[in-house]
Parts: C-alpha cells; structure tokens; sequence
C-alpha cells in the first residue's frame, strides 16, 4: 500500500486504469526522460518499495522504452521493472520476443505482460515473471480472479501463431524491412512522424478536423488509417496512427506512400517537393 509506481506519461490507458487499481501511489515521469525519472526516485525513501512502469513501444508514437536506462536505474534504486509488450511480442527482439530481448535485456526485467490479439491474432494476454510475484497475483488480483477463462479455440489460436513465429523467421525480417522503408517514405515526403521506431508509425495533423478531413480523404483514396484525436492524443497533435504486417507487399507499401502525397498536398500538410507546410 506504500509502494510508488513510475509511470511514463505516454503509457497506454490500460496501464493508467492498472494502476489506479492498485493500492499505490503513482507518480509520472516525461515520456523517455530518463533524467526526471531519476529526479523522482531520488525523492523517495530507499525502504520504500517501488516499480517502473513502461510501454516496451508506446502505441501512438512507436518509439521504444530506453530500456538500457530502464534497467540501469531499476538497480540503482533497487526497484522493480515492468514492460507491457502489447507492441512488441511478435514484433521485436529474438524471435519476436519483445523490446526487452532487442536489448539482450529479457533476464534484466521483473514482469513482462503482453496481449494475444494483436501478433497472435486472437484475445487474452500473459504476464510473465518470477514464480512467487505471479502466484500472487493469480491469487490476490480480482481483475484476474473475476475475469474469464480463454476459449479453447482462441488458445489454439495463439498457439499456433506461436509456432507460424517461431518457424517462418522470414517474417521477423520483412517486417523490419517494411518499417524503415515506410519510415523513410513518409519522411521523404515530408510528414512528422514523431520518433517511431517500429511498425507504428504516426502521421501527425496537428489540428482536430484537419486530420478527420485527412482520413477521410485518404480512405477515399483506398488506405485506413486510424484517426487519433483527443483525449487520446493532446490537443494540437491528432494523427494518423498507420502499422504495418509483415504480408504487406511493395506496391501496396508503394500505394500507401503515394496516396498520403496527394492528400497531404492538397490538404496543405506537404508540398510538391516533400517539405512540410505545418509545425506540430
């Protein structure tokens, strides 16, 4: 009941509603800055017991946690360290193993949760970590005591996905193909894409009905995008959060790039000479 949770401030909401559950007190650190991080547990008691808590890739920017900071400091200030890999597991590391493994830092980490229904293309997630934390919370968390059992079928869902990502590497490496290709199209081109670093990559508007209009467009076009606007985003940064698969070929990647330049041309966003016309 005493303990502290350190909570980026571009953590997904289920981390937010997470830890609002919990009995601790919460405090949030500026999204990556590992320097304020530091300034927060250095204001806390050495006895007092403390986790951080971090987005592995934060699912409107696509950047990834500083994971190497993460783990330096966690031992420092003898905390624990919990990642949600919701973006991560299928998508990073060795064999899709999540942001920690991209680092060589799996073993460095507390807990590890996850999802199924996005690279296992079905519902649940996991927890990983050590036996006693997770027998725990098996026993003492009424979110999972009250929650239900995964449908078999959504089991072997999972199960085989796992094994199409264990054996077919090829997509791994597609993958991350795809993602610098499209990073550096759309950088080309002359959008902000924040400081993606995954299969995320945001295109920001900035302004609310600029970027509905934008969507709509672009749908009209033949591309979904999904539109990110307040709350979810703060106001002056509504985007388009596109994301890609591994079965994604090069002229549909090519369709994508070529369909947000006429857009952001006659919306004003770009010009025809791939520089931006809007600060966000």
């Amino acid at each position: 009941r005493n303990d502290v949770i350190f909570s980026d401030k571009d953590n997904h909401a289920c981390i937010v509603t997470g830890t609002l559950l919990s009995n601790g007190r919460t405090v949030r650190y500026y999204h990556n800055d590992m320097e304020h991080l530091r300034k927060l547990l250095e204001r806390e008691n050495a006895s007092t017991g403390k986790i951080i808590v971090s987005d592995g890739v934060f699912s409107m920017s696509g950047s990834l946690a500083k994971i190497p900071e993460l783990v330096a400091l966690a031992k420092e200030f003898n905390a624990r360290l919990y990642l949600d890999d919701a973006h991560a597991i299928g998508v990073l590391g060795e064999g899709g193993r999540g942001s920690a493994s991209a680092f060589n830092l799996l073993d460095e980490v507390d807990l590890v949760s996850g999802t199924f229904s996005k690279s296992f293309a079905s519902l649940g997630g996991f927890l990983v970590g050590d036996r006693e934390v997770i027998e725990y919370i098996r026993h003492h968390s009424p979110a999972h005591i009250f929650s239900a059992s995964m449908p078999p079928a959504n089991v072997a869902t999972v199960l085989k996905a796992l094994e199409v990502l264990q054996e077919e590497t090829w997509r791994l490496e597609r993958l991350e193909e795809i993602s610098n290709y499209m990073r550096k199209g759309l950088k080309d081109l002359g959008f902000n894409i924040w400081t993606s670093q995954s299969p995320i990559i945001p295109v920001v508007i900035g302004d609310l009905m600029d970027c509905l209009r934008f969507w709509r467009d672009l749908f009209e076009e033949g591309v979904y995008a999904n539109a990110v606007v307040p709350p979810a985003v703060p106001r002056g940064q509504s985007l388009l959060r596109t994301s890609y698969m591994a079965t994604h070929t090069n002229e549909q990647l090519d369709r994508i790039l070529d369909a947000f330049r006429k857009v952001g041309i006659r919306r004003g966003i770009i010009d025809h000479n791939g520089h931006p016309l809007i600060q966000v």
